[in-house]
């Protein structure tokens, strides 16, 4: 058995290394073979040349050049790399798997052979405040919508999982990554999974750690590529793919839409006013309930609307760019965030 694991990675100097040594630390079936496929987006902070002194520890360590730098190329170029493998294994550079995480989500792939995808459950090590309270408020149902991976405490059928493990016969059967779709690459390939007749199972008995970073100054760009992009899934797949991703976009559009119900009728002008007031004390509740402080009380409530309403406009966007207009995705959209 043959056993690839694909890295995307860009100036990760601060934890490739543990990324790789928890992977060849990792239980494995009898008789298997592990080969990691670190995809290197043209590092220039000496992440290139600690693979290379890691090749000498690790013989079937590969580093392939993706000299496009962008994610949906690192998923297809580390899968190209070792073509006769059985099962694909993709896994983000900031992500410490446990010892068990590779083997447990190949007995769930061969136990059931229904289930075509399996992640596990994330285990967030903070960086900095900011990406603490990003994270805290992503942990959330009434931040990410009810159903979401990363809201989940028990196994169960998902619609995506972020650390996923395929078995190599569904790139076969459904094709590889759109390496057109600069974000949602992985919502849009689980969604053909699916549509395909397959199963995605989030197996919450495997765990791996994940290094956050990242800031709320970035956080509204990062969503609203988020929400931007989906619509464009949407188009190609003529089909919304999941219930929740229409929630933010209606929010924007309520809010839009507030000042109008005035003028039609104050009554409902005020009905309006009600349903946001109930949206800000939700809002208070969830927050009160994560917080250890009053700053960061502040802060994590405040990015609560920056989540929805950032991934909302960014949808909306969508809509009027592909639906609309009939056009393509913008030069800008195409920049990463992060």
């Amino acid at each position: 058995m043959k056993i690839a694991v694909v890295i995307p990675c860009r100036n990760e100097i601060r934890n490739i290394e543990e990324c790789i040594d928890a992977i060849y630390a990792s239980d494995l079936p009898v008789d298997s073979r592990l080969i990691v496929n670190v995809v290197d987006g043209i590092s220039n902070d000496g992440t290139l040349e600690l693979l290379e002194s890691l090749q000498k520890k690790y013989s079937e360590l590969q580093i392939i050049r993706n000299e496009k730098q962008l994610t949906p190329y690192a998923f297809n170029l580390g899968i190209y790399g070792t073509k006769d493998a059985d099962f694909y294994q993709i896994i983000g550079a900031r992500q410490i798997v446990s010892p068990n995480y590779l083997k447990k989500a190949i007995e769930s792939l061969q136990n059931d052979s229904n289930i075509w995808c399996v992640g596990g459950k994330v285990t967030n090590v903070y960086l900095n405040n900011e990406s603490k309270m990003i994270a805290q408020a992503m942990g959330t149902s009434f931040g990410m919508g009810l159903g979401n991976f990363r809201t989940l405490h028990e196994s169960g059928l998902v619609d995506t999982v972020g650390t996923p493990m395929y078995p190599a016969w569904v790139f076969e059967k459904i094709g590889y990554f759109d390496e057109e779709l600069i974000r949602n690459q992985d919502d849009d390939f689980n969604f053909r999974v699916i549509k395909a007749g397959g199963k995605i199972l989030y197996n919450n008995d495997i765990a791996l750690k994940y290094y956050v970073r990242g800031s709320i100054s970035q956080l509204w760009k990062q969503f609203m590529q988020y929400g931007y992009w989906k619509v464009y899934v949407n188009k190609k797949h003529k089909a919304v793919t999941t219930l929740r991703q229409l929630v933010p976009p209606l929010f924007v559009l309520f809010l839009m839409l507030i000042p109008f119900f005035f003028l039609i009728n104050p009554l409902i002008g005020f009905i309006g006013l009600s349903f946001l007031g109930i949206y800000i004390l939700l809002g208070l509740l969830v927050t009160g309930k994560i917080a250890e402080s009053v700053t960061e009380f502040n802060r994590i409530f405040i990015i609560f609307p920056i989540l929805h309403i950032s991934y909302g406009w960014g949808y909306l966007k969508g809509i009027m760019t592909f639906l609309v207009a009939n056009r393509k995705p913008g030069d800008k959209y195409k920049k990463m965030s992060r």
